[in-house]
């Protein structure tokens, strides 16, 4: 399965940094930013986790939950979010396999280097679990709040 724009966004069940064991379904009813990031406390992953901290209750003002996914361990989330106080879940994607059902786990070039990883990116899907809108290879400066706005506009 794919992602597809208006379409249905495809289902998954991920441990959480809470423990539970969390499914995309779980909230509807509610507009979701789905965000992949590569790893836990890097710069640019931390940049964008706190961008969103800072404008959670601007989120949940417009009826959006925010769900952070990268393919680190429920232990290494769990550090990630006391260290920089983030108010949601991370969700462990160890084995990429939602990553590569939303077409974001991709051959990366770094350093000459090349490798597997997750291209970051946000899908913002609505209240009926549909695919709204989505981001690719985002830039961390002002895409918090471009997702927000889009909210705004679109959504609620």
């Amino acid at each position: 399965m794919s992602v597809e724009l208006g379409k249905q966004a495809p289902d998954f069940e991920l441990q959480a940094s809470n423990g539970e064991t969390v499914k995309l379904s779980d909230f509807r009813g509610k507009n979701v930013v789905l965000y992949f990031y590569p790893k836990d406390m890097t710069p640019g992953c931390t940049n964008e986790a706190c961008d969103f901290r800072d404008h959670h209750e601007s989120f949940a003002d417009v009826d959006a939950v925010i769900l952070g996914v990268s393919p680190d361990p429920v232990e290494r989330h769990k550090k990630f979010i006391d260290k920089h106080e983030l108010p949601f879940l991370l969700l462990a994607d160890e084995d990429h396999k939602v990553a590569e059902e939303y077409g974001v786990w991709t051959l990366k070039k770094n350093f000459g280097k090349e490798y597997m990883g997750i291209e970051r990116s946000t899908f913002l899907i609505d209240k009926e679990g549909n695919l709204a809108q989505e981001w690719r290879k985002v830039r961390v400066k002002g895409h918090v709040e471009a997702a927000l706005e889009y909210i705004r506009e679109n959504l609620s």
